[in-house]
C-alpha cells in the first residue's frame, strides 16, 4: 500500500458541491480513472479518501489536500492525468506527491474575498477598529468570541470596481474561523452598500505559516 497525496481546485460550479458530494464524486472518479487504489476491508469495502479541510458550500479553492492510497506503484503525473480525465467541470487535479506531514499540521487557511464597490479604506479600518465580537458555533453550542487575535490581513486592494481582501485565519483541529464570521460582521458594520461576491481559500499553511504539504 502506497500513500499519496493530491492537490486540486474546486472553482467555478464545482464550489456548488458539498462535502459529502465531493466525497462521493471522488469515489466516482477513482473507478472510472483506472488507478490501483486501495479499498477498506470488511463487509463494506470501499475507497478510503481523507480530505484535509472541508470547504464550505459556494466557496472555491485552489488548494484543496486529499490523501488515498494505490495498491501498485504509478508516476504521480499519471495518476494526475488519470483523475482529470474522470474529474467534473471545475475540478482539477494539480499536484500529486508522496505525502511528508499529517493533517494535525494544518494552522491557517488564507482566504481571498471580493465585495462590490470600492470599501478599501472601510476593510482595512474594520480590521484594525472594528467590533469583531460574534458568536461562533462549537460542538458544545455557541460560544462568544472575539475574533480580533485571529484575524490577519494580508492583502487589500481595489480589483476593478470591486475590493479583493485576503485574511489568514485559524484553520484545522485546534481552532477552525469560518470567513463568513468576518464577512457578515464587516457588511454589517461597514456604513456603504456592498455585498460578498466570491471567496476563495488560496492557502493551507502550518504553524511557522509555511504552505502545507
Amino acid at each position: 500500500m502506497i500513500k499519496v497525496r493530491a492537490v486540486f481546485e474546486k472553482c467555478g460550479r464545482a464550489k456548488y458541491i458539498s462535502h459529502l458530494d465531493l466525497n462521493r464524486c471522488m469515489q466516482r472518479c477513482f473507478k472510472r480513472s483506472g488507478i490501483p487504489i486501495w479499498y477498506t476491508e470488511g463487509f463494506n469495502p470501499h475507497i478510503y479518501i481523507t480530505f484535509a479541510l472541508p470547504l464550505s458550500l459556494g466557496y472555491e479553492s485552489k488548494v484543496e489536500i486529499m490523501d488515498f492510497n494505490i495498491t501498485e506503484d504509478e508516476p504521480f503525473e499519471i495518476i494526475a492525468e488519470k483523475l482529470n480525465k474522470a474529474m467534473p467541470e471545475g475540478i482539477k487535479v494539480v499536484k500529486v506527491y508522496s505525502p511528508q506531514t499529517k493533517h494535525t499540521l494544518i494552522k491557517y487557511a488564507d482566504f481571498k474575498m471580493i465585495f462590490s464597490g470600492d470599501v478599501k479604506s472601510e476593510l482595512e479600518d474594520f480590521i484594525e477598529n472594528g467590533n469583531m465580537t460574534t458568536i461562533k458555533k462549537t460542538k458544545r453550542g455557541e460560544k462568544e468570541i472575539d475574533l480580533r487575535e485571529f484575524v490577519r490581513l494580508t492583502g487589500c486592494d481595489k480589483e476593478g470596481e470591486n475590493t479583493s481582501v485576503t485574511l489568514r485565519l485559524p484553520a484545522g483541529n485546534d481552532l477552525n474561523i469560518n470567513p463568513s464570521l468576518v464577512t457578515d460582521l464587516f457588511i454589517a458594520q461597514c456604513g456603504k452598500e456592498t455585498e460578498l461576491l466570491s471567496v476563495e481559500r488560496t492557502a493551507i499553511l502550518d504553524a511557522e505559516d509555511k504552505i502545507f504539504e
